[in-house]
C-alpha cells in the first residue's frame, strides 16, 4: 500500500470509477471502498424484471423504434429521426472524427480529455481554447461541454446556437456534450438540433446511474444521425438497453425524485467540503470540483481510508468528489474530512 502524503505524488488515472486500479495501487481495504471519482449517480434506476427476449435475440425494430420515441418525449426533440441510440456517448465520440475531412478542430478546455484525444487519433488538428468565441477563425468543428467537466462552466443556448450558425454558414459542426444537463435542465439544445451542423451528445449512464449499461444518444439532424447509424452499423445498442432505457426515460416520477435529492446532495456535500477546508470551484449535481494546494496529498489520504477520488494531473490543485449514495459512505467521508483537517 502506497503512504506518501505530500502534493502531487498521488497518482492520476485517465478516468475515474476504476476500483481495480485503486486496490492494486493502495491494497484492499477492510471496509470496501466508497468511489466518488466519477460524475455517475451513486443511487442507480431500479431496472426491475428484464424479459428473457431482451438477451436470447438479436435487438429488433419495434425495440428500437420504442427506445427512440421514450427518448424523443424525454429529450424534448423535433422527431424520432433527429436521434441516434448508440452503446454510450463515448462510441459516438470516437466514431464523429472519423466522418469528418481533417480539420481544425477546437475543444473548449479543460474538460473531458477524450474529446480532444478521439479527433487527434483521426488525424485532425486540434487546439484547446478557454471559450467559444476565443476558437480560432479556421475553426471546422468546435466541441463544447455544457455544463462541463469537470468545472460545471456553462454556455446559454443563445450563445452556443449562434456560433453553431456561423459554423455552419463555412461548412461547420458544433458538438455539445450534455452528458450532465440532465440535473440543470435549462442548457440543452435539443429542440434545436435539427440546426445545421449541430450534433447533441446525451448521456444515459451518468444521471440514471447505469453505466454498465453502455446506453447513449446523438441528438441531430436526420441526414447526419443516418450517418451515424450507418457507421455504428446493425445492433449497435443491445436488447436490455433498449428495455431499460425506454423503461427509465418515461418514469418521470423517479426522475423528478431523483432531480431532486442529487440536489439536496450537492448542498450537503459542498457544505462538508468547506468545513474540511477545501474551496469550491465549481460542479453539477452530480459532482463537485474543489481546490487546495493539497490536492495530491488529500487524494492519497482519502484513498488510505478507502475513498476514491479525482486528480487532474494539469491542475494541481483540483480535486474532484462525486455524490456518496449510502450514508455510511457519507458517515465514512465526513470522518475521513474530519480528521484530515484536524491533521493539516
Amino acid at each position: 500500500m502506497r503512504d506518501d502524503n505530500t502534493p502531487g505524488q498521488s497518482p492520476t488515472l485517465p478516468h475515474g470509477g476504476d476500483l481495480s486500479a485503486a486496490e492494486a495501487l493502495y491494497g484492499p481495504h477492510p471496509q470496501g471502498w466508497v468511489d466518488l471519482s466519477t460524475g455517475i449517480n451513486p443511487v442507480p434506476y431500479p431496472v426491475g424484471d428484464i424479459g428473457g427476449d431482451a438477451f436470447s435475440r438479436l435487438p429488433e425494430k419495434a425495440a428500437m423504434d420504442d427506445l427512440l420515441e421514450a427518448a424523443q418525449e424525454y429529450y424534448a426533440t423535433p422527431s424520432t429521426e433527429t436521434i441516434v441510440a448508440a452503446p454510450g456517448t463515448q462510441a459516438l465520440i470516437q466514431w464523429l472524427p472519423r466522418l469528418r475531412a481533417a480539420s481544425r478542430v477546437c475543444v473548449i478546455s479543460p474538460t473531458y480529455g477524450e474529446h480532444a484525444h478521439a479527433w487527434a487519433q483521426a488525424g485532425h488538428d486540434v487546439v484547446e481554447a478557454a471559450a467559444p468565441e476565443q476558437a480560432p477563425e479556421d475553426t471546422g468543428v468546435l466541441v463544447v461541454v455544457n455544463p462541463n467537466n469537470p468545472d460545471g462552466t456553462r454556455h446559454t443556448p443563445d450563445e452556443l446556437l449562434k456560433t453553431g450558425r456561423r459554423l455552419a454558414a463555412r461548412g461547420g459542426w458544433l458538438i455539445v456534450d450534455e452528458a450532465f444537463e440532465d440535473v440543470t435542465q435549462s442548457l440543452s439544445l435539443s429542440a434545436h438540433c435539427q440546426q445545421d451542423g449541430v450534433i447533441l451528445l446525451r448521456s444515459f449512464g451518468k444521471f440514471f446511474g447505469l453505466a454498465g449499461l453502455r446506453l447513449g444518444f446523438a441528438l441531430t439532424s436526420p441526414e447526419m444521425a443516418g450517418r451515424l447509424n450507418r457507421a455504428l452499423g446493425p445492433w449497435a445498442v443491445t436488447g436490455p438497453a433498449f428495455e431499460i432505457g425506454a423503461r427509465a426515460l418515461r418514469d418521470k416520477a423517479w426522475i423528478e425524485e431523483t432531480r431532486a435529492t442529487l440536489a439536496a446532495g450537492m448542498r450537503r456535500l459542498e457544505a462538508l467540503l468547506a468545513e474540511g477546508g477545501l474551496d469550491i470551484a465549481g460542479g453539477t449535481d452530480l459532482f463537485t470540483l474543489a481546490k487546495s494546494d493539497r490536492a495530491g496529498a488529500l487524494h492519497g489520504y482519502l484513498a488510505r481510508k478507502g475513498i476514491w477520488i479525482r486528480i487532474f494531473p494539469d491542475h494541481g490543485d483540483w480535486i474532484r468528489f462525486g455524490q456518496p449514495g449510502m450514508g455510511e459512505h457519507w458517515r465514512r467521508l465526513e470522518a475521513a474530512l474530519k480528521s484530515w483537517r484536524t491533521e493539516i
